[in-house]
This record gives structure tokens, sequence and C-alpha cells, in this order.
């Protein structure tokens, strides 16, 4: 937990948007509800482990949950939005804020909450939008690690994590609420992965150089 609710609630108030050229993380805000509910309901095949509202009611929910969290002190939540067209195409955000080093900036978080709408998922703006993430988290924040994390037998969300250059840490059992359908107050096992301070260069040199493939 933060060491002073006013450290957090200035994280999260001076965080602001997060530009690249193929996404801008722009903060959340309920005005986006109807973009988001657009953006999910392109195909829904493959949010199976993934918590994606799909109707606008349960979209509306999500986002006041999601920023009663930030006015918690407890996430930094984003919309993803593309530069060229201002369309939203969906959310992600920074979660399990850690502060031990008597500092405002924290020194741990977790990269987590990540969905796109179905078309441009496996593209350049997922691979940006980490990239300006973990900028963040390291090059600003200055934190010693950032967590990945996802249902065990996600083995899509597994893989897209390793190629991130991701450490899989190990198992937690019954950690967290499934996701999958069918599976409500179920708990899932997760998958989770860190990237610390000393392996940011490389993963950052990673990331450019797949960002500079893609044009």
């Amino acid at each position: 937990m933060p060491l002073t609710t006013v450290a957090a609630v200035t994280l999260a108030a001076r965080t602001g948007s997060l530009g690249g050229r193929h996404v801008e993380l722009v903060p959340l805000a309920a005005e986006f509800v109807d973009d988001l509910t657009a953006a999910a309901s392109v195909d829904r095949s493959t949010y199976d482990f993934t918590e994606v509202p799909g109707t606008r009611e349960a979209m509306a929910r999500y986002v006041a949950w999601l920023l009663a969290q930030r006015d918690d002190d407890v996430a930094v939540p984003f919309a993803q939005r593309l530069p060229a067209s201002g369309r939203i195409v969906g959310c992600t955000r920074f979660m399990e804020l850690r502060w031990w080093r008597g500092r405002p900036d924290p020194d741990e978080v977790e990269i987590g909450g990540t969905w796109l709408a179905a078309d441009i998922q496996r593209s350049a703006v997922n691979t940006e939008s980490k990239l300006l993430l973990l900028s963040h988290a390291f090059d600003v924040w200055n934190v010693d690690r950032v967590a990945l994390a996802t249902d065990e037998r996600n083995e899509r969300s597994r893989a897209a994590i390793t190629r991130l250059g991701a450490t899989l840490e190990g198992i937690l059992r019954s950690h967290r609420p499934s996701k999958v359908p069918g599976e409500d107050g179920l708990a899932r096992n997760t998958a989770l992965f860190s990237i610390t301070a000393a392996e940011w260069p490389d993963v950052r040199q990673t990331l450019a150089d797949r960002l500079d493939r893609a044009g």
C-alpha cells in the first residue's frame, strides 16, 4: 500500500497520457463507455480468459469499477486509442501498486487488465502499448520489478508475455477469480511473470526492434 493517500492520488493524476506512433494510452474516463462497447463487440471469440464486458450496461459498470480503483489508489487505468483515427480500441492498466522505499513513486507494479478489439490484436498496437507502460514504470517511476499475470490455462497470453522477455516465476494456486464463462465464484491458478530493472534494457531493445520491423 502507498505510504500516504496523497502519494497515490498524485501518482494517478500526474501520469497522464502515454503516447506513441501506433497507440496512445489515455486516462480512462466514463465518456469512453460507448466506444469501448463497440471495440469489445467486433469479435468476442478471443476473450475466454479475459474480463471484457459485452454490453453497454456491463461496460459502464466495468469502467465505473476501474475509476473507483483509481480513486482508491490501487490502479492507474487507461483506454487504448489509435492516434490516426482517435478510435478507442481497448483498455489496460497499472495495478497491484506497491511502495517500500519511502518515496512517492511505486517500487513494484503489475501491468494487467489488457484487452484489444479483435481486429487490432496481434498488431503493433499491443507491442507499443507494452513498451509505453514498461518505459513509464522503469524509466519514470524507477520501479524494481514489473509483474504480468494470466490464467494458467491461457496459453495464448502466456506465449505473448514470454515473447516480451518476461520470466515465469511460478503458478499461484487458487489466486484470483476466474473470468472464464461458467466459472463465476471459482478461483483460478495464475501464471506469474516478471521483468526486473536489470532485465529492462534488453526487453526494451527487443520491443523497439519489433516495432521497427512493424514499420
